[in-house]
C-alpha cells in the first residue's frame, strides 16, 4: 500500500456557491455554509478573493487576500465564537 508523503495535504477545499446570503464550501465531502451575517468579512469581497481558499491543516481554512483564518468548528458553530472588535 502506498501512502502520501509526510506533510502532503491530500484534503481538498472548494467554494461551491456564492449567493447574496453567504458562501458554501465543500471539504472532505462535507458542505459548510457561512452566512454574511456571521462572517461579514466575505460580503463585499471580489469573487477571486473568496475562491482563493487554502486548507492549512485538516479543518483549518485560510483566505490569504482577505486574511481570514477559520476552523470547521467556527463555521459550524459561529455562536460559540462571537465577533470581537479589535479597534
Amino acid at each position: 500500500m502506498s501512502l502520501p508523503a509526510h506533510g502532503l495535504n491530500t484534503s481538498t477545499i472548494e467554494v461551491t456557491h456564492v449567493s447574496s446570503h453567504g458562501i458554501w464550501i465543500l471539504t472532505d465531502d462535507k458542505e459548510l455554509f457561512m452566512s454574511y451575517e456571521e462572517f461579514p468579512w466575505f460580503k463585499d469581497q471580489p469573487l477571486k478573493n473568496i475562491l482563493n481558499v487554502q486548507e492549512q491543516s485538516p479543518g483549518h481554512f485560510y483566505w490569504p487576500e482577505i486574511d481570514v483564518d477559520l476552523t470547521e468548528e467556527i463555521i459550524r458553530h459561529p455562536e460559540r465564537f462571537p465577533l470581537k472588535s479589535t479597534g
